[in-house]
């Protein structure tokens, strides 16, 4: 028999397949969008701390857009954060949904990470509105019994990160001289289109690793 919490590989394109349609409901897939969202402007304010800057608000808006205020730091890691960080964050959160122990431990940490960003960088009403409908994506599953639902849920949270994190690059290609590439290319005189080719290539690699994980698991005992 597999590993109890990770998938099969058909179940796992299943998930995949359920995540792509989500993602492109309308109306329903806007909390998602707001997750991926939430995961950009994080890795933006995470990396402005790692590099010696300060933060000070996150701002997110009902179309899915987010901003991170921050003052100091180093542009270039702060740049290029954003898209490959909620990649990542999607990755870890698979990663999550497929351990073997602890995943009610891991929604209520997610829950109450999303609670503290609200206490440590959320300003307007709507920010924290928003803020608080994705830490409900976390917390309100644990009224719920059944630890297969919990695994399966936040393994399709998971996917859905990744697929909006790989999405939301080529949309910067139609915006000209603004957006995260934009200012990458201005820093680095690297071509912005170049940047965003990166992210495409490292979303897909995050999507490929929790594809590996699936293929990889062992038979247990």
């Amino acid at each position: 028999m597999r590993q109890s919490k990770i998938p099969t590989k058909g179940r796992f394109f299943i998930e995949l397949f359920v995540a792509f349609i989500v993602t492109r409901l309308p109306f329903i897939q806007i909390p998602f969008k707001w997750l991926e969202s939430y995961f950009h402007e994080l890795s933006h304010g995470l990396a402005t701390l790692m590099t010696g800057g300060s933060v000070s608000h996150i701002q997110l808006f009902p179309n899915g857009a987010g901003l991170c205020f921050s003052q100091g730091g180093w542009p270039v890691a702060i740049g290029f954060s954003g898209y490959f960080g909620a990649a990542l964050w999607g990755f870890l959160l698979f990663i999550l949904a497929t351990s073997s122990r602890g995943i009610r431990v891991s929604y209520g940490l997610l829950g109450v990470g999303v609670l503290l960003t609200i206490a440590l960088w959320g300003r307007d009403l709507l920010t924290i509105v928003i803020l608080l409908v994705l830490a409900g994506l976390f917390l309100l599953p644990l009224k719920l019994k059944g630890k297969a639902f919990f695994n399966t849920w936040l393994r399709i949270m998971a996917l859905m990160i990744m697929l909006n994190a790989f999405a939301s690059p080529t949309y910067l290609l139609g915006i000209g001289g603004r957006g995260d590439a934009a200012m990458l290319a201005s820093q680095t005189w690297i071509p912005a289109w170049i940047w965003v080719a990166i992210w495409l290539l490292l979303s897909g690699w995050m999507l490929f690793l929790s594809w590996r994980r699936v293929c990889d698991a062992k038979p247990s005992s």
